[in-house]
């Protein structure tokens, strides 16, 4: 998922918007502060559902990899998600048609005080002020828009001593001549090779794989991060008869504080 994009100027003429000062691409979870100059501004993951009856839409994006009690929101950055509404019934119909895009965009000032918007181009259709940490979080003046803010374990699942163990396993099979690769690179695995590999994801490493401990099968379950959720009414996202969307993420790092 991208991580860093320019959000259009004319937003910023009403909800004021941050000068974008550097650029990433894809997810992660084990970043250092050397690689992010600010881990609050590095995504670890973007996460989009429905409420049970359809009529909500959940944003999710944790930021501050393995966070570490001490990291703060504050006014230097931005976190958005851009929600493309899309026609058609099913996946395929709707990705090969051109669609609507709005912006879900958050700032903060503090731990304790966040605004957010869902903007159509230049028309802001509603906005969220107040403490997001609590349990119940905020909510705009009409209810269409709840946003919670805080600290929560990290729920990505990835057995990352596993998959080094897998991965260890095909460059031996391959530097030994045991399997070749096609044309395109890919290994060609018979069935033991490839029931090795499936063995080596699944295990519990028995030792350290750091920064992972042993004998967690879930290399993220002892990890926390920081946390932002909005839940937007449907109305506000999806356009005309659209009933698809698709959502991707990103955060914008500013040379001051917010204006």
């Amino acid at each position: 998922m991208n991580k860093l994009a320019v959000l259009g100027a004319g937003i910023g003429l009403t909800a004021g918007i941050l000068m974008v000062t550097r650029s990433s691409q894809a997810a992660d979870h084990l970043d250092s502060p050397a690689t992010m100059a600010n881990p609050m501004a590095d995504i670890g993951d973007v996460y989009a559902w429905t409420n049970g009856d359809s009529s909500k839409i959940n944003l999710a994006m944790t930021v501050s990899p393995a966070d570490d009690g001490t990291r703060h929101f504050d006014n230097t950055i931005q976190y958005a998600w851009h929600v493309t509404s899309r026609p058609g019934a099913t996946v395929r119909q709707a990705f090969g048609a051109s669609g609507t895009e709005s912006k879900v965009i958050c700032t903060f000032k503090s731990d304790t005080a966040i605004q957010c918007w869902v903007a159509l181009g230049t028309t802001v259709k509603d906005y969220v002020t107040g403490d997001p940490s609590g349990p119940t979080g905020a909510t705009s003046a009409d209810g269409k828009v709840k946003v919670f803010a805080g600290t929560r374990s990290d729920p990505f699942y990835f057995n990352l001593g596993g998959f080094k163990l897998a991965q260890q396993t095909i460059d031996a099979a391959i530097a030994g001549s045991a399997i070749t690769p096609d044309a395109a690179g890919c290994p060609q695995l018979d069935m033991g090779t490839a029931g090795m590999l499936q063995a080596a994801v699944t295990m519990k490493p028995t030792t350290d794989v750091a920064p992972c401990k042993a004998n967690h099968i879930d290399c993220f379950d002892s990890f926390n991060v920081k946390a932002i959720v909005v839940q937007v009414d449907k109305t506000l996202l999806l356009s005309g008869t659209d009933t698809l969307v698709s959502v991707w993420g990103s955060t914008h790092m500013a040379l001051g504080g917010q204006q």
